[in-house]
């Protein structure tokens, strides 16, 4: 099957978003099938306002008229709802050609922490991105329940995957610091809500992995923090199971792949009571959930890394491309949605 995935995220960004279309990629194409990825690599770019480090294409539909007219997919994925994501929609609604989408990020909380735009003016905006999708995948159940809510349809739950050749526990790094060790991987940005972790008071040491524009300002404000700058691979693998508690303080992620990664390498996780952390760690012993973060790392001290790396079997990138496979298949006829520009 030729599929064609359009995506504003995409390498060098470091994210989620790039994880699993990457990820999903592989398994696809490991399956036999041909997949094009369309990115803002194909196109002009120009900085995202208030987020430099993120490059917006230059995308217009006439172009991925174009790119999709040359590879004829058997079936089209949206991905995001920027530029490449707005032009593919408009495109293939042109070609009366049925599409999936997929919701990843919650922008409308990451954007009112940035600019005054509210919260039902971005989901309205979201509400109309997906509404021609015949299918919309979202990461997690909570997720699916709340977007319900939101007045969304044609939902349905795509988990994410590990990939276990890289992420196993491994030899912990000796960071020269007093244990115990809470660690946290992520973006170093406003949205992540890195703060609420390193204002906490706990024993032992805490230590960030991850890059972002906020790292000068964050290295600044907390001395006393262990800052490893980006990692990834069998490093990032170490630095996973170098922890005594994997450290989830975001409360804007869908899913969060570094969950699954963290257990996967035997470290409990903690975290608030949000989407992602509920459908990965809830009714389990591999990881602590509570409003009051620091409760949760107490307590995620006690449990036993076996149970973390027990439940991060139960996700794989097979299963991904699965629940993804059968989606695009139950699409909607060819021309069914033309009516929806």
């Amino acid at each position: 099957m030729r599929i064609l995935i359009a995506t504003d995220a995409w390498m060098p960004q470091v994210n989620g978003v790039v994880r699993t279309l990457s990820s999903l990629a592989t398994e696809l194409r490991r399956r036999g099938h041909e997949v094009l990825i369309v990115s803002p690599q194909d196109f002009r770019t120009v900085p995202m306002p208030t987020y430099p480090e993120i490059r917006l294409a230059l995308a217009g539909p006439r172009q991925l008229g174009r790119i999709i007219a040359g590879f004829d997919p058997h079936s089209i994925h949206i991905a995001t709802e920027g530029p490449v994501g707005m032009a593919t929609r408009r495109a293939a609604l042109r070609a009366g050609r049925s599409f999936t989408t997929s919701f990843h990020t919650r922008f409308p909380e990451y954007l009112r922490q940035r600019l005054p735009v509210p919260e039902r003016l971005s989901y309205a905006f979201l509400r109309w991105f997906h509404a021609p999708a015949t299918t919309c995948l979202v990461p997690t159940e909570a997720v699916r329940r709340e977007l319900s809510g939101r007045g969304f349809g044609h939902l349905a739950t795509w988990t994410r995957g590990v990939d276990r050749a890289v992420f196993k526990p491994s030899a912990p790094i000796d960071f020269g610091l007093p244990g115990p060790i809470f660690l946290t991987v992520s973006r170093i940005a406003p949205e992540k809500n890195i703060e609420a972790f390193l204002d906490l008071d706990l024993p032992g040491s805490k230590v960030v992995v991850g890059d972002g524009p906020g790292l000068a300002e964050m290295r600044r404000r907390y001395p006393a923090v262990h800052f490893t700058g980006a990692q990834s691979g069998e490093a990032l693998a170490r630095h996973y199971s170098s922890a005594d508690v994997f450290v989830f303080p975001s409360k804007t992620d869908t899913f969060g792949i570094v969950l699954i990664e963290a257990l996967a390498c035997g470290a409990p996780v903690a975290s608030y009571r949000e989407p992602g952390p509920l459908d990965v760690i809830a009714g389990t012993a591999a990881g602590c959930m509570a409003d009051d973060l620091r409760a949760a790392c107490l307590s995620a001290l006690t449990l036993d890394r076996q149970a973390a790396l027990a439940r991060s079997r139960a996700f794989s990138w097979s299963a991904c491309a699965d629940i993804f496979l059968g989606a695009i298949d139950s699409r909607a006829p060819s021309g069914a949605l033309a009516f929806a520009s």
